[in-house]
């Protein structure tokens, strides 16, 4: 029997944090997120489990063939939804290599990619440095806290899609409402912070940002192209996962897993159903469900105009 996994999202306060992702919060809500292996299943014979048990027990059925080979039985992506009132801290995350090193056995590193859901007029972000900047002079900024000076800054507007490389750079700037696809790992090194507080939950990681950082790594900020009608555009493809953009006025959409990997769908606009055979799930903006890879073919349906964004791992 197929079967589709729609997800609770978890809600976090971030100090950066908006009102866009939770208005009824009684704080500001900087991060929704939606896919992830500790969310729980939100209905189903499978309610109120999570996805990492249910990893551990199907295996390949829900994860994929190809998934199952690269990264075992851990749920393997981080898919996120980030509200951006303000800046987020300068900060970088480690390669694979890095992370076991520095963390531990266990741990992933953190490739990530930014697509920009809605984005103010002049809205900025951080990716990487400025060319030219020597190493030497990048480790000098990181310690004495001047490394605002030497970041470039890009302007980004709704529909771009940036590409963020272990080691890089980076921070989102305000008026950001931002779907972030990542390797299952919440290993954030912070840089600087705007002069924050140190409060709790939020030191800064001199030394290990110094280890990983890479001085030659730029962000790269990939345009939208028009989408017709009907349509699938591929936005990332990286080896540790794939995102691509489907857009439907009307027509039902369909699509095979190909036993390799799951796919996970996040409404960004309208409302679709998702069918994969006698299963059946309608979602809502920013509602996302995981199909099993073991399902194979299934449908996507719009009941309005939709767009919903695919991400599966590698």
């Amino acid at each position: 029997m197929a079967e589709l996994l729609r997800l609770l999202p978890e809600y976090h306060h971030r100090v950066w944090g908006g009102r866009r992702l939770k208005p009824d919060a009684d704080q500001p809500i900087g991060e929704a997120w939606i896919v992830y292996e500790h969310n729980r299943i939100a209905d189903g014979r499978h309610a109120g489990r999570t996805l990492a048990e249910l990893a551990g027990e199907l295996g390949a059925a829900l994860l994929g063939e190809a998934v199952v080979a690269h990264t075992g039985t851990r749920f393997p992506l981080l898919i996120k939804l980030l509200d951006c009132n303000d800046w987020l801290s300068i900060q970088v995350h480690p390669n694979d290599a890095q992370a076991i090193a520095l963390e531990g056995p266990g741990h992933f590193g953190k490739t990530e990619a930014w697509y920009v859901l809605e984005a103010s007029a002049g809205a900025q972000l951080i990716a990487g440095v400025k060319p030219g900047v020597e190493p030497d002079a990048l480790q000098r900024a990181i310690r004495d806290g001047s490394v605002r000076e030497l970041v470039q800054h890009l302007a980004v507007r709704a529909g771009d899609t940036i590409f963020m490389p272990a080691g890089t750079l980076h921070a989102l700037g305000p008026g950001l409402l931002i779907y972030e696809v990542q390797q299952t790992s919440d290993i954030t090194y912070r840089v600087w912070d705007w002069n924050r507080p140190a409060s709790a939950g939020r030191a800064l990681h001199i030394e290990q940002s110094l280890a990983v950082t890479d001085p030659s790594a730029t962000g790269q900020v990939r345009h939208l192209r028009p989408m017709l009608d009907t349509d699938a555009q591929q936005l990332v493809a990286c080896p540790y996962f794939t995102l691509d953009l489907l857009a439907s006025q009307a027509e039902t959409l369909a699509l095979d897993t190909r036993g390799q990997s799951f796919h996970a769908l996040t409404v960004i606009a309208g409302r679709v159903v998702v069918e994969s055979g006698d299963a059946s799930v309608t979602l809502d903006r920013f509602e996302s469900v995981i199909v099993p890879a073991a399902n194979r073919w299934y449908q996507v349906r719009p009941l309005a105009p939709a767009r919903v964004l695919k991400a599966s791992a590698q």
